[in-house]
This record gives structure tokens, sequence and C-alpha cells, in this order.
């Protein structure tokens, strides 16, 4: 039995007419924002694909995590943006060697590699029917299509930078990696062009998926940060630096201690806590329980410890609140720590006022974070100097 998507009526004969059959599309032309994807299921063979919407011009907000956040998008908008977009994939296995003769391949590869949306044109396999509804709970990628073909329509703005790195098949990914960073090359450009395996030692060089590439890229680029900051003094205060959007609100409390790094979620909605530290040499192991959002909250916090050339030991405390029903990817967390960082951090001379300040804000008890806390646990243990002035 269908339901009109009007009124609501089974079968209904009234509104018929006026939404009309499903159009089905067998190839399209439109800017890729620029985007690629390439996914983990059923690896090494994995889809991998392009996206693009069936419109021309600067697409980049349906992609950008940075403007999503910069213009503080409301969940809804930006799962619109994201229906728009076609995902044009193949399948293979991505352990094999990169093929330089594979069209699609040397298409998705400059696309990554460009921060301007760029036109492109496809051909599919088989029709397709775009999802054009306004769906408030729609996955981040939709619209899958099996590609037979796809051509750009001009030539893609690549950054001189980014041209000389992926040209240059002696130097390893880590390297190639601080390298972008330094010129200023964002951290989702550098995902891209790792994820299209276009970044170490060319005997190296493979399709990466997507999620791991964004987790390497975060966790490379704060280790790196961190090799120096171990040597930094550390603070002589307790600071607080708390940023929230759209339903994940963080407060980052700051300890005058070594290195040492804990990150606690809890949501909401069944009051589950994931929770991963680290002490002061960075892990080893993936952080399993909290994921990719563990290295992006990381990679912030180095950020900021590198700007101010002190350590820390750091608490980081994320409420997942009902608002955010429908997940917008690791992306958002790094930007909104980064803000939370921007922001000026509240100070305070015990461990007590700041934990008082930070349960202000909570809608959750604050004991249901610190009773789980490793840091806490052993700090205080002994006093700090500056504690007796």
């Amino acid at each position: 039995m269908a339901y009109c998507k009007i009124c609501g009526s089974p079968n209904c004969k009234k509104h018929s007419l006026l939404l009309g059959k499903p159009v089905k599309i067998s190839g399209f032309e439109g800017s890729s924002p620029p985007e690629v994807f390439v996914g983990r299921w059923n690896y090494p063979n994995v889809y991998t694909g392009i996206l693009s919407p069936q419109e021309s011009g600067n697409t980049q907000i349906m992609s950008s995590h940075e403007l999503w956040h910069e213009n503080k998008l409301p969940i809804p908008s930006v799962l619109q943006l994201r229906n728009q977009l076609i995902y044009g994939r193949t399948q293979g296995n991505i352990k094999k060697p990169l093929d330089s003769k594979n069209k699609f391949l040397n298409v998705l590869q400059e696309i990554a590699m460009t921060h301007k949306s760029v036109s492109t044109s496809f051909k599919l396999k088989k029709p397709i029917s775009p999802n054009k509804e306004k769906e408030t709970r729609v996955p981040l990628i939709s619209n899958a299509a099996p590609v037979k073909e796809a051509k750009l329509q001009e030539n893609p703005k690549i950054k001189k930078k980014v041209d000389y790195l992926v040209n240059d098949t002696d130097v390893k990914s880590k390297v190639a990696m601080l390298e972008l960073e330094s010129s200023g090359i964002s951290t989702s450009g550098i995902i891209k062009v790792l994820s299209a395996g276009l970044l170490g030692l060319k005997k190296n060089r493979i399709l990466v998926p997507t999620r791991w590439s964004i987790t390497a890229t975060d966790d490379t680029l704060s280790k790196a940060k961190l090799e120096k900051i171990r040597y930094f003094p550390t603070i002589q205060d307790f600071r607080v630096f708390t940023a929230e959007y759209i339903g994940n609100h963080y407060e980052f409390l700051l300890l005058p201690d070594s290195w040492s790094f804990e990150v606690l979620e809890i949501s909401m909605k069944n009051f589950e806590c994931w929770h991963d530290h680290e002490g002061i040499f960075p892990r080893k192991k993936y952080a399993d329980n909290v994921t990719g959002a563990y290295y992006s909250n990381r990679l912030a916090l180095t950020e900021y410890l590198s700007i101010i050339k002190k350590q820390a030991s750091c608490i980081v405390l994320r409420e997942i609140r009902p608002e955010y029903y429908a997940p917008l990817g690791v992306g958002i967390l790094r930007q909104i720590s980064r803000e939370a960082f921007t922001n000026k951090p509240k100070i305070f001379h015990s461990l007590q006022e700041a934990l008082d300040n930070i349960s202000s804000r909570l809608r959750i008890p604050l004991n249901n974070f610190t009773d789980k806390s490793v840091i806490l646990q052993t700090f205080g243990t002994q006093k700090k100097l500056f504690e007796f002035t």
C-alpha cells in the first residue's frame, strides 16, 4: 500500500497528478563540491566514487563541514544539501596497485586534488531516480548510482603544493601530510588526497577508505605536534573551553600537568558512555570506543597548545543532546572542537571551581562523567607549586 506524500492517505488519487512519476536519469552533468568517497564495507572490494549534484556552479557547501559549521546550518538544511548529491560509483579491489589507465580513477583523483567545485559529466550503467523529497532523515551519502563513465568538463584548480607532493613519489605520506598542512591545505583537503591514493611512496599508493583516511590524518597531524608539546612547560591554572553546535555540547578541561588526554562521551538518549584515554606517550591502539572523534578532538587541542607553547592534561566531555538526531560526520566534531579553542578560556585556580563551572552548562549530572575519568583519579595526588601561592 502506498501513502500520499502530501496528505498521508493510502492510495490517494487526489494528489497523484500533482506528484507525478519519479524521473529516471541515465546520465547527468553537475559541479562536484568537490567530493570523493571510498567505502569500507566488504573491504577490500569496496565502492569508490564521486559525489555531484545535477547543478553547476559553486556547490562547496554541499560537502564542506567547515562551511556547515561556519554558517551554523541546522541538521535539516545539511541533509537537504546532501540529498541533492548523486554518488556515482564503481566497485573493485582497492588493495591492488593503482591502474593509471583507469579513466574513472583518473577523474576521481583530479577531483580529490582540487579545492574548488569542478564541472563533471556522468554516464550511468542503469537509470536511477534521485530522491527529490525534503527528507529530515537521510544518510550523508545517498542516491548511489553505478557509473559507466565520468569526464571532467573543465580543468580543476589545483594548488601548487598539492600538485608537487602528488607528483613526488619518493616522499613518505606522513611527511607529505605535514607539508600540506604547513602550506595551508585544510584538514579535509589532506583527507581527500590521502583517500584517493595520491600521497606516499609510489609502491605504497592505494585507495584508502575515507573513514580510515580521516582518522589517519587527524592522528598523524596531532602526533607530530605532540613531539614538540611534550617539551613545553605546563600551564599554571585550570582552563575551561566550551562550544556547542546542533546538539553536540563540548567542555574541554585543561589541568596543570604533563600531557595526558581523555575523552568521555555520553548520549542523553540512553546515557550510554564512550571513553578512551592516553598518558604521556601517544596511544598505539585504536580508540575503538570514542572512535574517530577522539583524534579530531586531540588535533584541535594540539593546535591550541602549539600556539601557546604549553602542555597540559586534558579531559574532553561531550554531551550528545537530543537535537543531534542525525550524525553529520567527524568533520563537524573537529570544527566544534576548534571553535572551543578560539573562544576565550575561563580561568580557575582550583579543580573544584572549574568542575562547578562546567556542571552549570551540562544537562547530565557531572558525576556521570567524572566518576569514569582516569585522569581525575590520579590528578591532585601532588600539589603544584602555584597552588601554594
